[in-house]
């Protein structure tokens, strides 16, 4: 499975990894019309974290034993036992917020309509994650990974 890896080391904290990651994941895929226009504004599945000197990006890790999904009682986090990918289904989710207490990384959030869950979905629709493709110091890395 691939997966993203951060290099904290290389991360200068510039919060483009949020910024790509909110126009990829809005309705316009423009980054004026996605962060002035559209409402509810779209969240970004990636969280920055600066503690300077480090800083670096807390997206989902699609865990192996991902406990979201054993915690989520509607049904909603679903892991895919062929790609690893942890999915979530807006649809399903009932906004309990148990998938944000247990998950290990913090990396599940309440998107910004505050009634459902938002997380990384690695950008399935795209060869590399918007985070990723924009990184400009190579911070984030797509690639395999063994289990």
């Amino acid at each position: 499975m691939k997966k993203i890896i951060v290099k904290e080391e290389h991360c200068i904290g510039c919060g483009l990894c949020e910024v790509y990651c909110t126009v990829q994941h809005s309705k316009s895929k423009d980054i004026i019309k996605a962060y002035n226009r559209e409402n509810p504004r779209p969240t970004s599945r990636v969280k920055l974290e600066v503690h300077k000197p480090v800083s670096f990006a807390i997206q989902c890790r699609h865990c192996e034993d991902a406990p979201c999904v054993t915690a989520c009682l509607s049904g909603a986090m679903k892991k895919d036992e062929e790609t690893g990918l942890v999915t979530h289904d807006p649809e399903k989710c009932i906004g309990c917020w148990t998938c944000i207490m247990v998950c290990p990384y913090g990396a599940i959030k309440r998107d910004s309509s505050g009634k459902v869950v938002s997380k990384c979905d690695l950008c399935a629709e795209l060869e590399v994650p918007a985070c990723v493709a924009n990184c400009p110091n190579g911070a984030l890395v797509y690639k395999e990974v063994k289990k």
